[in-house]
C-alpha cells in the first residue's frame, strides 16, 4: 500500500495564493487553463482546460464564474468548474497534488480506478480527508486506461461543481481507431443551496416534480384503457401515496443541465472535418440525473463501458445512469451540425451541444418527448401480477418492503426475499449457484428502462454489453451475497437492506481473494447507480465468458441483478448509491476485504 502524505501549511488563503509556485500549483492552479494537444494534432475537445500527467497540481476553492447567463459561486479546480480534464497514461506512477482552498474540508475520489485504499479519497473510510489550508498529495500506479471521472466525496460539494472527467491513454493500441476525440461530461447544475435542495426533499419527495398527472391526463387514459382500469390503476398509486410520475427526485424545476459546464443556449461545439471517425468520452457527472443520449442524424457505435473496451454495439441512443461512462464512434459524412442531445430521464430538461465542422452553426433540436409513468415494473411484478394484488398494502413504512408485494403480505422481514416478495425467487434450485454469467430470474437486462419506446429507434440495453475479451479470473464463485436496496420516499429515507449508514454496526466483509456473486435486489420504485470502490463488478448480463467489466450499475424498480467479483482489493471500501442526496440520506456502506 502506498503511503499517504500530507501536509499542514499554516497559511492564509491570501498567502496560500501568493505561494502557488512554492506549492507547485503554477499558473494553471492559478487560474490559467492550460492548452494540450492530442496525438492527432487537434485541440482537446474540452473546454475547462487539460492538466497532463503523471506530476500535477490541482487547487479547489469557491469562484465566482458565470453558468447558463448568471453569476454563480460553484466549487472551482484550478480555476474552472466542472474541474480540467485530467489526463494520465497506463503505466505511469501518478503524483496529484490537492490543495484545499476552501473554508471547508474537501477530498477527490477518483471514480472507478484501481489504486491503493489510501489513495481512494472517501473521508472517514480510505482517509482523513483534506482540510482547509492542506495539500494531500495522492500517489498511486496507473494500471488501467480509459474513460473515467473524478468528484469530491465530502458532502454535497460535488452538488457544487466539483467534479472532472479523468482520461487515462493507454499503454498500447485500443482495438478500435478514430482521428479526434471530445469529452462530454454531463452535471445538473441549482442555484439552490445544495442543503437547502436536501432539506426540500425531506419535506416531500415530491417537491421538485410540476409533472404530475391531470384531468386531462385522466381522460386521455380512458380513452385508452377503458375507465375500470384506469380507475383501479388510479386508485393503486393514492394507496401507496406515489405517483406514478416519480421518475427524478430533482428535476429540471430546478436543475439547469450542462454539457462541458456549458447550458444549451451556449452552444458548446465539438468540431470535425466531415469523413472523420470521432471518439465521444461521455460522462454522466451529474448529482441526480439520468439522461438519454443521442445524435439525431448519426448512429453512435458503443466501444467502451464504464472505461472498459466492449464489442462494439451500433445504436441510435442509450441511457447512462449517474456516474457511468461510455465511449462512442461516429463518423459524420456530411459538412453539416449535429446536436448533442441529452434529455433528462424524467423528461424536464435536457443538456445540449452541437457537433459541427464550424463554429457558430447549429442543428435543429429534438422535441422533448412526454414524461412516461411507471407501470407494473417498477412494481417488480415483471408484467405476472394484475393491479388487484396492490390493494391492501401499507406502504407507510418502505424500508424494508418489495415493491410488488402480495395482498396482505408482512414486510417486516425482506432481507432475503426478492422484489416479488417471495423467498429466494430464483428459477434454480434453493441453494444452488447460477452458472457463470447467467442473468439473474428478475432481471430486465433487454430494458432500457422506463420512457424509451425500442420501436422509435436502436437503443442500447444491458444484454448488448459483452466484453471485448475474456477477464482472467474465470472461477465460479464460492458464495452469494444478496443486498436489498430499501427506502422510504415519503420521508426521503434510503437504505441497504432496510438499515441506513448510522444504523448498521459493522461493514460488509469481503475475504481476500475471494470469488463472490453480489445479487442487488431493488425494492424500491426509483432506479439505484450502485458503485463499488476499488473492484470490478462483472455484470452477470448472460454473455458468458464476455461479461462485461463495470464500476456502476443500474438497477431498476423491482429489478434483480448480480455481478461477480474477484475482492483482490485488501482494506476498506465504500459502497454506495451514487445519487447523491441517496447516499446522504443513508444509502451507503462500507466493503472490507481481508
Amino acid at each position: 500500500m502506498v503511503a499517504a502524505k500530507q501536509s499542514r501549511l499554516p497559511l492564509s488563503r491570501r498567502q496560500l495564493l501568493k505561494s502557488g509556485a512554492a506549492l507547485g500549483l503554477g499558473t494553471a492552479a492559478l487560474s490559467l487553463r492550460p492548452a494540450w494537444a492530442n496525438p492527432w494534432g487537434q485541440a482537446a475537445g474540452y473546454p475547462q482546460g487539460v492538466e497532463t500527467g503523471p506530476d500535477l497540481a490541482l487547487a479547489i476553492r469557491r469562484d465566482t464564474l458565470p453558468i447558463a447567463g448568471k453569476t454563480a459561486s460553484p466549487i472551482s479546480i484550478n480555476g474552472t468548474s466542472p474541474g480540467p480534464l485530467i489526463r494520465l497514461k497506463e503505466g505511469q506512477d501518478a503524483v496529484l497534488r490537492v490543495t484545499n482552498l476552501l473554508e471547508e474540508p474537501t477530498s477527490i475520489h477518483w471514480h472507478g480506478m484501481i489504486l491503493p485504499p489510501g489513495m481512494d479519497g472517501v473521508p472517514g473510510v480510505s482517509f482523513a480527508g483534506i482540510a482547509p489550508g492542506e495539500t494531500f498529495t495522492y500517489r498511486f500506479p496507473v494500471r488501467q486506461n480509459g474513460t473515467y471521472w473524478y468528484h469530491s466525496h465530502s458532502g454535497l460539494q460535488e452538488q457544487l461543481g466539483h467534479a472532472g472527467p479523468l482520461v487515462i491513454d493507454a499503454a498500447e493500441r485500443e482495438p478500435f481507431r478514430y482521428d479526434r476525440e471530445h469529452v462530454l461530461l454531463l452535471t445538473d447544475w441549482t442555484f439552490e443551496d445544495p442543503a437547502s435542495l436536501f432539506r426540500n426533499l425531506k419535506l416531500g419527495e415530491g417537491y421538485y416534480n410540476f409533472q404530475e398527472r391531470t384531468v386531462a391526463d385522466f381522460f386521455a387514459d380512458v380513452e385508452q384503457h377503458g375507465l375500470a382500469d384506469t380507475a383501479t390503476q388510479r386508485a393503486m398509486w393514492a394507496q401507496m401515496r406515489m405517483s406514478s410520475r416519480d421518475i427524478a427526485d430533482v428535476t429540471g424545476s430546478t436543475y439547469t443541465y450542462l454539457l462541458n459546464g456549458h447550458a444549451p443556449s451556449d452552444n458548446w461545439t465539438a468540431l470535425f472535418r466531415p469523413g472523420e471517425t470521432l471518439r465521444l468520452r461521455i460522462i454522466n457527472g451529474s448529482a441526480m440525473s439520468y439522461f438519454d443520449m443521442r445524435i439525431p442524424g448519426l448512429k453512435m457505435t458503443v466501444v467502451a463501458a464504464d472505461g472498459q473496451p466492449v464489442q462494439p454495439v451500433p445504436v441510435d441512443e442509450f441511457r447512462i445512469g449517474v456516474a457511468e461512462t461510455y465511449d462512442v464512434l461516429v463518423t459524420p459524412k456530411d459538412d453539416s451540425a449535429y446536436s448533442l442531445f441529452a434529455e433528462s430521464m424524467d423528461r424536464s430538461g435536457f443538456a445540449l451541444g452541437t457537433l459541427a465542422p464550424r463554429l457558430g452553426m447549429t442543428a435543429a433540436v429534438p422535441a422533448r418527448r412526454q414524461i412516461a409513468d411507471r407501470g407494473m415494473e417498477a412494481m417488480g411484478a415483471h408484467g405476472d401480477m394484475d393491479m388487484a394484488g396492490m390493494k391492501g398494502m401499507d406502504h407507510s413504512n418502505m424500508q424494508s418492503s418489495g415493491p410488488s408485494g402480495m395482498q396482505g403480505m408482512d414486510h417486516s422481514n425482506m432481507q432475503n426475499s426478492g422484489p416479488s416478495g417471495m423467498q429466494d425467487m430464483a428459477s434454480h434450485e434453493a441453494g444452488a449457484i447460477l452458472p457463470v454469467g447467467a442473468a439473474q430470474p428478475g432481471s430486465r437486462y433487454d430494458q432500457a428502462g422506463v420512457g424509451i419506446d425500442p420501436s422509435e429507434r436502436r437503443v442500447l440495453v444491458y444484454r448488448d454489453l459483452k466484453a471485448f475479451t475474456p477477464w482472467p479470473d474465470r472461477r465460479p464463485p464460492g458464495r452469494e451475497l444478496e443486498l436489498h436496496l430499501t427506502g422510504n420516499m415519503e420521508r426521503y429515507m434510503w437504505s441497504f437492506d432496510g438499515k441506513k449508514f448510522s444504523e448498521v454496526t459493522g461493514p460488509i466483509h469481503f475475504e481476500k481473494d475471494e470469488r463472490l456473486r453480489l445479487i442487488l435486489v431493488n425494492d424500491t420504485m426509483m432506479e439505484h447507480p450502485i458503485h463499488l470502490h476499488g473492484m470490478w463488478m462483472e455484470l452477470e448480463n448472460g454473455a458468458s465468458e464476455l461479461i462485461p467489466r463495470k464500476h456502476t450499475l443500474n438497477v431498476k424498480p423491482g429489478e434483480r441483478v448480480s455481478a461477480l467479483i474477484t475482492a483482490d482489493a485488501e482494506g476498506s471500501w465504500a459502497f454506495h448509491c451514487h445519487l447523491l442526496y441517496h447516499m446522504d440520506a443513508g444509502m451507503f456502506r462500507v466493503v472490507k476485504v481481508a
